[in-house]
């Protein structure tokens, strides 16, 4: 499962507004945390996700059945305010796309890099109104662009200006959760929206939104598993994290050789049309392959934290590989791998 995927824009939005202040809000901001609770045994993992993600693909493959630990999950509207769980130690392990750690790390947050995947950016987005007068990239100097702070959509945001020649400077960034972001996209009080699947695939199927330009070319496609390093130091968190990344494995294998089946678990778990969560699933979530977190992987995350510092969007640069544990990355390809094709 590509481990950026958040709640449908139809879902109710108590549960897609997070609050985003701070380790302190950590329980806010997952809306449920330790909500629900999976298997037995002596050990518990606390697990952060987003609706329809790591919990979804896992109970849909059957790789909940027989855990030899309890999982305590929360969920979560984005990569950012999980990261603060971890951080908070709220939280042990949660999947977030490629940009989150790099903000998290800036802020000087407890977090550690352990597992990674690679997948198409044809679903990361920047998207503008049928209508709109805009037709390229170089098109938006001057105009408003929606924007999750932080999310995986900041960095192909960020990628796609630079690419037509601009920089954040020369747009006005309003800085949104998904819900208040549709919000002002649909009543145009933005002119784009920087987004993900499935959300690219929800406006596209509604007709309130045509492509501009895609991630395709632009970033990294990965995404990562995060832990907290308290729990990577407890010897039995550390082998329930190594059978948990395992399981998230066979997971992804089983969705990507069942899409059909794998888009009705996701549309039911969030609230989406089936035909909105199966043209995701075909567009983004098929192509995804577990990677190792090598120095390829690394090398490009500290790439992106260089041109986030280098643009003041983080108050400074840091080394990337203090912040990766590769203790998990046995038997895995590597992240220039290639993303399946659907």
């Amino acid at each position: 499962m590509k481990l950026r995927t958040v709640g449908a824009l139809l879902v109710p939005l108590a549960l897609l507004t997070a609050a985003c202040d701070g380790a302190s809000s950590a329980a806010d901001a997952a809306g449920s945390v330790g909500g629900r609770t999976d298997g037995s045994g002596s050990t518990t993992l606390n697990v952060g996700d987003q609706k329809g993600g790591s919990e979804a693909v896992l109970r849909a493959a059957g790789e909940l059945k027989h855990l030899p630990y309890k999982i305590k999950w929360s969920t979560f509207t984005s990569g950012p305010p999980l990261l603060e769980a971890v951080n908070a130690k709220a939280v042990d392990i949660g999947g977030v796309g490629n940009t989150p750690p790099v903000f998290a790390a800036a802020a000087g947050s407890r977090i550690t890099v352990v597992a990674a995947a690679h997948a198409s950016c044809a679903g990361d987005a920047l998207v503008v109104p049928r209508d709109s007068p805009l037709k390229t990239a170089a098109d938006l100097k001057g105009r408003s662009i929606a924007v999750a702070q932080g999310s995986s959509a900041h960095a192909q945001l960020v990628g796609s200006l630079a690419k037509a020649g601009l920089t954040p400077s020369d747009v006005k960034l309003d800085y949104l959760q998904p819900a208040d972001a549709l919000a002002a996209f649909t009543q145009h009080k933005v002119d784009a929206w920087a987004i993900w699947d499935p959300y690219t695939s929800q406006v596209l199927r509604q007709n309130k939104a045509r492509i501009l330009t895609t991630g395709e070319g632009v970033t990294n496609g990965l995404s990562f598993q995060v832990t907290s390093p308290s729990a990577l130091a407890d010897k039995n968190k550390s082998a329930a994290i190594a059978d948990y990344l395992k399981r998230l494995h066979k997971a992804q294998d089983w969705a990507d050789t069942h899409p059909e089946q794998w888009a009705k678990v996701w549309a039911k778990d969030t609230g989406l049309d089936y035909a909105v969560a199966l043209d995701s699933v075909k567009r983004t979530e098929s192509s995804t392959v577990t990677v190792a977190v090598d120095d390829a992987a690394v090398a490009s995350e500290q790439r992106l934290a260089d041109t986030f510092a280098r643009l003041k969007l983080i108050p400074h640069t840091f080394v990337f590989a203090d912040y990766v544990d590769k203790r998990f990355n046995a038997g895995l390809p590597p992240s220039t791998t290639p993303p399946r094709t659907s």
